[in-house]
């Protein structure tokens, strides 16, 4: 489905009613309950199907690995909004703000998300947003960043921050090259521009 002034999708979703049954086990995983019923990112998994010799172990390291990460869900929720901003996808945004607002994420900080503002958070999470930010925009860990946060991130956090940013780059970039289209139960939902 498209939505007015949104361009075409560039590669059509199958439909995941084909998905396999494996495969719907690994989703159950996913914490909460916002990628679930009118939120589940049907299109995106759609695309993802046209190489459905990836999409099972993608599936599973991203679905374990958000589980088995030294990240809290609200930790990992507020980088995944703030990638969603970094690379303008309103698909990641608009699905992860049901998932956000499940663990605690309100209207100020999704505000503070969308500005870059990171002050009004506590120390870790300000350090995983500021680094989110770094590896996006200079594509390293500058030095006084890293001296910042050290001490306030374990190595583990460092790595689990890594692999999420990685994570969520694949999704930005695969919604908004590809076009993919918002679902009905998440297209009424603030955008990244408020």
């Amino acid at each position: 489905m498209t939505f007015p002034n949104e361009p075409a999708p560039r590669i059509a979703p199958l439909s995941t009613d084909d998905l396999r049954p494996e495969w719907l086990e690994i989703l159950g995983r996913l914490p909460g309950k916002g990628l679930q019923g009118e939120g589940f990112p049907r299109n995106v998994l759609g695309v993802l199907m046209h190489n459905p010799e990836t999409l099972g172990p993608f599936l599973d390291y991203w679905v374990t690995s958000k589980a088995k990460m030294g990240l809290t869900v609200r930790e990992q929720e507020l980088v995944i909004l703030r990638m969603a901003v970094l690379y303008r996808s309103e698909y990641v945004w608009k699905h992860h703000i049901k998932v956000g607002r499940e663990f605690g994420i309100d209207d100020a900080a999704l505000d503070a998300i969308r500005e870059g503002s990171c002050s009004a958070f506590p120390e870790r999470e300000r350090a995983l947003l500021e680094l989110a930010d770094a590896f996006v925009n200079d594509r390293s860990l500058p030095a006084e960043l890293w001296e910042r946060t050290r001490g306030v991130l374990a190595p583990r956090d460092f790595v689990d921050l890594i692999s999420l940013v990685s994570q969520y780059v694949f999704f930005a970039l695969a919604n908004v090259c590809l076009q993919v289209q918002l679902e009905p139960g998440v297209a009424d939902l603030p955008g990244i521009e408020g």
